[in-house]
Parts: C-alpha cells; sequence; structure tokens
C-alpha cells in the first residue's frame, strides 16, 4: 500500500486463496499456478512460462519478487524480457537445513537467476553472508533488510487484566516439527513437574503441506496429555499475544526474521527463541529475552524457568527493552523506505 501511497500503480500477482478477493478490491490482480513444494521440472518450466506471459501481457516498470519460486522463476522470466526486478530472499527454510543433493540444485538455480536480477534484499546477515561468499550473487547488488518489518503503530502493548495467577507461553507458527513444537513439548513437560500455574499454548496452522508437518493426531495427542492448549489458527494474533506473559519460538527452520517476534516484541513481550539464523537477530540475550540452543529441550526449558523466576518489574523491563529495539531497528518504514529508495533509483536511470 505504501508504494500506491507514493503514486505508483501497483499490481498483484500470487496464487489464488482466500484473501485474494480482498486484495483485488484494493489492486489489480492476477492469479497465477505454483507448486510451493513441488520439485518437478515439467511444472516448474510451466511457471516460468507463465510468469512470462503475464509479464509481456502486462509490461511492468519493475517486479518486486518474494518467495522462492517468484524470486528464481519469475526472475528468470524478467531476464528473457528485460524488466527490472527487487527481489527478497525471506529465508531459505527447510531446503538449506539439510546441505543435499536437492539444496545444491537449489543453489545452482539461485546462481542462475539472481544474476538477472537487479537488486536482493535478505532478511539477515547469515543468508547474506552464505550467499555472498558462495558466489551465488553479486555483493554489490545486495542489502539487508530487517525482516519484513512490523507496524509499530498496530502492534503497540496492549494491557489485559488477567483473571487468574496463570503464566502463559504462547508458540506462534505453523505446526512443523522444524519449527521446534516438538522441543517446545518436551520443555513444557519438564516445567509442569516443577510449576502447577503455567500453561503452554500452541498456534497455528496444521496439516500444513511440508515434509516436517505435525499431523492433527499428533496435536490432539498432546492436548489430551494436558501438555499444551491448541488455539487453531486467527486473524488476530495480536489479540492472542496481548493474553500471554512470553513469546517462544524454537525454531531450527532457515528463518529470514520471523515476523511473529517482531509482533510479540513491539508490544512489549518478552522473547524465548533459538540461537538460530534469524531468530537471533530479534533478542539480545538477557536484555529482551534469552536465546536457548537449537534442539535442546532442556535448554529450552531452562530458559523458561529464568523467565518464571523473574519479577513482574524485571520482565516489564525486558518487554520494553523489546520494543525499543523493534521500533529502532524492525519498523516497516525501514523496509518500506528501502524498497522505495532503489524503485526512485531505477526510474532516475530510465
Amino acid at each position: 500500500m505504501a508504494i500506491k501511497n507514493a503514486e505508483y500503480e501497483v499490481i498483484l500477482i500470487a496464487p489464488y486463496d482466500e484473501y485474494s478477493e480482498r486484495l483485488s478490491e484494493e489492486f489489480e490482480y492476477h492469479d497465477i499456478y505454483m507448486n510451493n513444494k513441488g520439485t518437478n521440472p515439467k511444472e516448474d518450466i510451466k511457471t516460468i512460462i507463465d510468469f512470462y506471459k503475464l509479464y509481456k501481457e502486462i509490461k511492468p516498470d519493475v517486479v518486486l519478487h518474494y518467495t522462492i519460486k517468484p524470486n528464481i522463476y519469475g526472475t528468470i522470466a524478467c531476464g528473457l524480457l528485460g524488466i527490472k526486478t527487487i527481489n527478497n530472499i525471506a529465508g531459505l527454510g527447510t531446503l538449506f537445513i539439510k546441505q543435499n543433493f536437492v539444496t545444491k540444485i537449489a543453489k545452482l538455480l539461485y546462481k542462475y537467476s539472481q544474476n538477472k536480477a537487479n537488486k536482493i534484499f535478505f532478511q539477515n546477515r547469515d543468508d547474506f553472508e552464505m550467499f555472498t561468499s558462495e558466489g551465488l550473487v553479486e555483493k554489490a547488488k545486495c542489502d539487508i533488510l530487517p525482516g519484513s518489518g512490523v507496524d509499530t503503530g498496530k502492534f503497540i502493548p496492549v494491557e489485559v487484566e488477567k483473571e487468574d495467577n496463570i503464566f502463559r507461553f504462547l508458540l506462534i507458527a505453523r505446526m512443523l516439527w522444524d519449527k521446534g513444537i516438538g522441543e517446545y513439548v518436551e520443555a513444557a513437560k519438564i516445567i509442569k513437574q516443577k510449576y502447577q500455574n503455567v500453561e503452554f499454548l500452541l498456534l497455528g496452522a496444521v496439516g500444513v503441506d511440508n515434509p516436517t508437518a505435525i499431523s492433527k493426531e499428533q496435536i490432539d495427542k498432546w492436548v489430551s496429555e494436558r501438555i499444551v492448549k491448541y488455539l487453531g489458527i486467527t486473524d488476530d494474533v495480536k489479540n492472542e499475544i496481548s493474553k500471554i506473559n512470553c513469546i517462544i519460538l524454537p525454531s531450527y527452520y532457515r528463518e529470514g526474521t520471523p515476523r511473529v517476534l517482531l509482533e510479540a516484541a513491539a508490544m512489549e513481550k518478552p522473547i524465548i527463541t533459538t540461537d538460530n539464523v534469524g531468530c537471533k537477530d530479534v533478542v539480545d540475550d538477557g536484555v529482551n529475552g534469552y536465546l536457548c540452543e537449537v534442539k535442546n529441550s532442556k535448554d529450552l526449558a531452562d530458559k523458561m524457568e529464568k523467565m518464571l523466576k523473574l519479577s513482574e518489574e524485571e520482565r516489564i523491563k525486558m518487554g520494553k527493552k523489546a520494543r525499543e529495539k523493534i521500533v529502532k531497528k524492525f519498523d516497516e518504514k525501514i523496509v518500506i523506505n528501502k524498497y522505495l529508495e532503489v524503485i526512485k533509483e531505477f526510474e532516475s536511470k530510465s
């Protein structure tokens, strides 16, 4: 919307979903088919052709790509048509956790496609360093964004009167093993043996199309054992964050910069997350939260206990430090301005 408000015409291209109708009320919208998790070469060639046909019809001056397949296949199509591109590499996901044959193919595709890009944004320094050190991208045309940014005017501290004395931890994510859900559950078991008034909440989609997806049956089992409470999914994540004491994300997924951590920190919630790519950028250990070891439920439980042992005043101070960091380094205005600067630079050279 900020680009539109800067008096540019904005056209959206994305696979159709439940949000498409809403978006088409504000913008010109085009549907495109993409098998986001598929590795079928025939499907991927068709995706390149579909991007090519759409871009040839629309004739954009600049294309802003986001997520792996648009970044790769959309950029190849733009290269064939001589269209400028700005790519956002927002984390590398499951594909880069285990270095295998598919990872090697992905790196070759990134190297070939990003050579045709005009500007490449990364959402954390680790991904930037990996891509530049391995020669997958040209360092001169890269920059680092503070994640996707967060609207610090929308995500603000909200005081909610609690009717009980329960301390609530909340993990918001797609229900994937790679997000550290298993470690969260194991840590919850450890804490529940020592503390009574503690709840462990889960919020996010179950049964998603991902190799590390957790089944609904597994979630139901944890719920029936009274280890966690599952809240389902919501469009009002702000409301759920407002009710809790601490946000948790023990992820070992190749994150960009997790939006949920930014939103919770902007609402003055202390954080416990892994010393992992993307996640660690949001937390100054011991200042606005704690960092725990990757895939270590015992260390996660230790950090949870440290949080529980803090006084209310100490947790409030952590929360305020969390928001201070977000306002200073992760406000979405920083992201928007970087995009607008590049677009204006392209304009001046055309």
